[in-house]
């Protein structure tokens, strides 16, 4: 079994608490890892399982070794491989596949954050738990468990998390001099979260090539802070846009990117609607990942007419999904969504349609026509597969 995601999602602790019984191996120790590098038999031999070899990527040698062990004894759960994207996924695409299975941890949801109730008068600004009615506290404090297991000030965390990614993760890439260039893509790229992704106006801003900003973005989507939703069905007319959108997985690294201090500043950001239609995405994959299922999310736009923000596709329907930032909707808003039927139809009539809307109120609303109106406080009671 293969457990990866972001740095600091809560892979380790997840691993321990579902093995409990294994032994526990970090490989980011330096002596264990000189100790698997130099010897890997002797390390294997000393470590035969059940046992959690945490940090796995580090030591990439091994897996040829492991793919050995595995043969012999295939017996399901015998070594628990946990580590980040990086290294990882190849190495083992390369040695172990079909032999693992691959599990992706996410930060949390909304649903899993709720765990963590606030400490009266306190924010995730100040220091303890971040207040979860509030939607731009959610937003701008993020998922990641740290901040709401041990009540750390979002701002202060946040920023020592992009540094160790930029210093850890990207360093093991590129070169010392790439890195302020890197930096500074990174926040011009959540300037652009939920925007149509264009590399090469990107690449001009950032003053490196377009093949260049295809490798950086693709790092951003190994270490699980960004990912895209493409085009829905993008070969059926010409006149429909093929660019993907992009989304970040963590709306608070997103909101640290860009700079914005505290919920207050957020609350009447320009890109308010643009974070809170990444967060809202976010959130739908999460709620697929929790269930099994595979991203499946979309965008649709015509080149003159229907634009849709997110389209959530399953083997038996499609979901298309409008996000507005304000708490009011207006008696007419649904108007975006209403030539969306009778397209999919045409696309394919056994297609079974719903169409919603998610805003930043926290009344749920009674839906207009066919339309489901969804606040934001409870997009995780949402059927998204």
């Amino acid at each position: 079994m293969v457990l990866t995601g972001p740095r600091e999602s809560g892979k380790t602790t997840l691993s321990r608490a579902c093995f409990p019984d294994h032994e526990h191996v970090n490989l980011e120790r330096l002596d264990v890892r000189e100790f698997a590098e130099t010897d890997p038999k002797g390390f294997l031999a000393q470590h035969a399982g059940p046992v959690i070899l945490d940090e796995a990527q580090l030591v990439p040698s091994l897996f040829s070794y492991l793919q050995a062990k595995v043969d012999d004894d295939p017996t399901p759960g015998r070594f628990v491989l946990v580590g980040s994207h990086f290294g990882l996924i190849k190495t083992i695409g390369q040695s172990l596949a079909g032999r693992a299975a691959t599990l992706n941890l996410l930060p949390l949801s909304l649903e899993e954050t709720r765990r963590f109730p606030p400490e009266t008068g306190s924010s995730s600004a100040e220091g303890g738990r971040a207040s979860t009615d509030d939607l731009w506290t959610t937003v701008w404090t993020g998922g990641y468990p740290r901040i709401h297991d041990q009540q750390l000030p979002a701002a202060e965390w946040l920023a020592d998390y992009a540094e160790a990614y930029v210093q850890r993760d990207v360093r093991q890439a590129f070169r010392a001099t790439h890195l302020p260039r890197f930096v500074s893509f990174m926040r011009l790229a959540a300037g652009r979260a939920a925007r149509e992704l264009n590399l090469s106006s990107l690449g001009s801003d950032v003053g490196v090539a377009h093949p260049t900003i295809r490798v950086w973005l693709s790092l951003l989507e190994a270490g699980f802070l960004v990912f895209r939703a493409p085009p829905w069905r993008p070969r059926l007319r010409k006149r429909f846009v093929k660019t993907p959108k992009l989304y970040f997985v963590d709306s608070g690294l997103a909101c640290h990117l860009l700079g914005i201090r505290d919920p207050d500043q957020l609350r009447v950001h320009p890109l308010r609607g643009a974070l809170f239609e990444s967060w809202c995405a976010s959130e739908i994959i999460k709620a697929r990942a929790h269930r099994g299922e595979a991203n499946r999310l979309f965008h649709l736009r015509e080149v003159r007419g229907l634009k849709l923000d997110l389209l959530v596709e399953t083997a038996r329907h499609i979901i298309a999904v409008e996000t507005m930032s304000g708490a009011t909707v207006m008696f007419g808003f649904p108007r975006p969504l209403d030539p969306f039927p009778e397209h999919a139809q045409h696309v394919n009539p056994h297609l079974s349609l719903a169409t919603r809307i998610v805003h930043g109120g926290n009344d749920r609303l009674h839906s207009r026509g066919a339309t489901e109106v969804v606040p934001w406080s409870a997009i995780q009671d949402v059927q998204w597969v």
